[in-house]
């Protein structure tokens, strides 16, 4: 069998490879036509030096002290060509894609869903010839082209890779390129192109329970991160979503954050609606919710996202508590930039 191996790179393009059985990632990745920064491949000068965030390997002993410390060792950091997987791994590489030769993949495909399922927001559908080549962390993003107007906005998915159909939940914003398109414009079977993926939000090895916080739109890749806890039967380690909207009306697949939750018996949801006339019962914002007892002292792992104010509101909550979360992962998008959505 082989391993995938994510590899992202500092530019925040990633690219995802197959490593064989006894096999280096950097051989791996030469073998696909990815040049990782390499001069001697014999662990000797360091070169290669990145950093695995998630998965389990090999590093031998065939190696210079001076390439690669106990110390960096101890901190993740592997000489990639040293390093054999023994799982499907992630790796952080800290030069930019286009020094490796490498750039985004560009993707085509249909539109197969389009639904207006709010006031605020887009469900949008795309079926790509070949699905299985779209192959992403859950909680990534891609660059869609606004079809005519030479101009790209950035969403993650909210499906999980290997889907056969790439949904996306689009931020509804008025006058906005994309939300024009997709309101008056836009049909079933339209085509659509988009590049990527890209970004360092994603999933990571669960270790410690897991806190999600969702800000409207900032929904979409955590619900790609379920789908993939689901899918693995991930049910050992608490997991509890709060979601946050302004009104009632922007309230959406909550139906689905339900199904997900009859498949993942340790995810827990709340939704609360800031808006004070709202009849939903629970109001206020995501951190008049979030309990000690789900701090956890800070041992937990949270992932956030939402728009820019959410989430310093979040960091700035945290602070007066006194709670640093042993993992912190967010994503800001940026609701005043026309459809820079999460």
């Amino acid at each position: 069998m082989s391993y995938r191996i994510a590899l992202n790179f500092e530019d925040g393009v990633t690219r995802v490879i197959d490593c064989n059985p006894m096999e280096t990632v950097m051989d791996a990745a030469y073998r696909q036509k990815v040049n990782l920064p390499v001069d001697c491949s014999d662990g000797v000068c360091g070169t290669c030096k990145c950093r695995c965030e998630e998965g389990a390997f090999d590093m031998g002993d065939d190696y210079l002290e001076e390439a690669l410390s106990e110390e960096e060792a101890a901190e993740g950091l592997v000489l990639s060509c040293q390093m054999v997987p023994e799982s499907d791994c992630v790796v952080s590489v800290p030069v930019p894609s286009s020094s490796c030769k490498l750039g985004p993949s560009v993707f085509s495909g249909e539109i197969t869903t389009l639904e207006q399922v709010s006031p605020s927001t887009i469900v949008l559908g795309v079926t790509l010839p070949n699905p299985e080549a779209l192959d992403f962390l859950p909680g990534q993003y891609v660059n869609i082209a606004v079809p005519g107007l030479g101009v790209t906005r950035s969403y993650s998915f909210s499906s999980a890779p290997g889907a056969d159909e790439a949904m996306f939940l689009i931020r509804n914003v008025p006058g906005g390129a994309m939300s024009r398109y997709l309101t008056e414009v836009a049909k079933p079977c339209d085509r659509l192109e988009f590049t990527g993926p890209f970004g360092s939000f994603f999933l990571r090895e669960r270790k410690r329970p897991v806190v999600m916080l969702a800000g409207g739109t900032g929904l979409a890749p955590l619900l790609s991160m379920l789908e993939v806890m689901a899918a693995r039967g991930e049910t050992e380690t608490p997991v509890h979503l709060i979601y946050g909207v302004t009104s009632d009306s922007d309230l959406v697949e909550t139906a689905r954050i339900e199904a997900l939750a009859a498949r993942l018996h340790n995810l827990t949801w709340a939704a609360t609606v800031a808006d004070a006339a709202s009849s939903h019962p629970l109001k206020g914002y995501v951190t008049h919710h979030l309990t000690d007892a789900q701090l956890n002292a800070g041992e937990i792992d949270l992932y956030l996202c939402g728009p820019p104010p959410m989430v310093e509101a979040v960091r700035g909550f945290l602070k007066d508590k006194g709670v640093t979360p042993a993992s912190f992962h967010y994503e800001k998008f940026t609701p005043n930039a026309a459809e820079e959505a999460a």
